[in-house]
């Protein structure tokens, strides 16, 4: 029976961590999710705008996001508004041009008293997942159409969305093109603890997946991805 014992069971030295080595693994780990939980907001709503001559906005944003753009584009030296998107959410998927993202934002600006001559809709035909990138490579398309050279675009863009944003339209785009992001903070929750709201909460989350998803997993096709497509100007450039 001993030998049978010892046929199945085998003794092995083990080394673990004393109380107080938990204990400072465990200082640690609060230490990295504080750092993190402070952190994530102001590094998913980043804000780094460039020197352009053109301001892009996107198009399913809230109104106060749409007020900003407007003061944005008062105070600054721009010579368009581009609001892009796709189709309007609950329509079951593109109709026309007039039921898209895009119309409903540049409408919104207009009300809002932005200068028709200014403001031009860009829709996007797509309804997907890959909204944002399908809007920004409607918007390279539209730069293509009208022979524009351009070669910098600021975006608007609300709150936690806009490194997601920048991410994208830099995929559409590649690195010739320099895009700006201007993420406007969202009223309904402060955004130096946005734990503490259910907004904030739903927001971080689902921007956080949502940009690990555009870093890590989407890969546009190369063709998709593709610059070929020469974005000539008919006098000069706007950008």
């Amino acid at each position: 029976m001993k030998n049978l014992y010892a046929s199945l069971v085998i003794r092995k030295e083990r080394w673990g961590l004393t109380w107080w080595g938990r204990t400072i693994l465990a200082s640690i780990l609060i230490a990295a999710a504080s750092v993190g939980i402070v952190g994530i907001h102001p590094f998913l709503a980043t804000n780094s705008p460039v020197a352009a001559r053109i301001l892009v906005v996107e198009g399913w944003v809230n109104e106060y996001v749409l007020r900003f753009a407007l003061a944005e584009y008062q105070s600054g030296s721009y010579d368009l508004i581009l609001c892009t998107g796709g189709p309007v959410t609950g329509l079951g998927g593109y109709i026309n041009d007039a039921q898209t993202a895009a119309s409903v934002a540049a409408g919104g600006l207009l009300r809002l008293g932005a200068p028709a001559d200014v403001v031009k809709r860009v829709p996007s035909r797509v309804m997907s997942r890959d909204r944002t990138y399908g809007a920004a490579r409607a918007l390279r398309a539209w730069f293509a159409d009208e022979r524009m050279t351009v070669t910098s675009f600021n975006i608007v863009t609300e709150d936690a969305h806009g490194r997601r944003t920048r991410l994208l339209y830099q995929k559409a785009f590649g690195p010739r093109v320099d895009i700006g992001i201007i993420s406007v903070p969202n009223p309904d929750y402060d955004a130096t603890h946005w734990w503490r709201y259910s907004s904030g909460v739903r927001e971080i989350l689902s921007e956080t997946v949502g940009y690990l998803y555009a870093r890590l997993l989407f890969h546009p096709s190369s063709r998709e991805s593709s610059t070929g497509a020469v974005l000539r100007s008919r006098s000069g450039s706007p950008g």
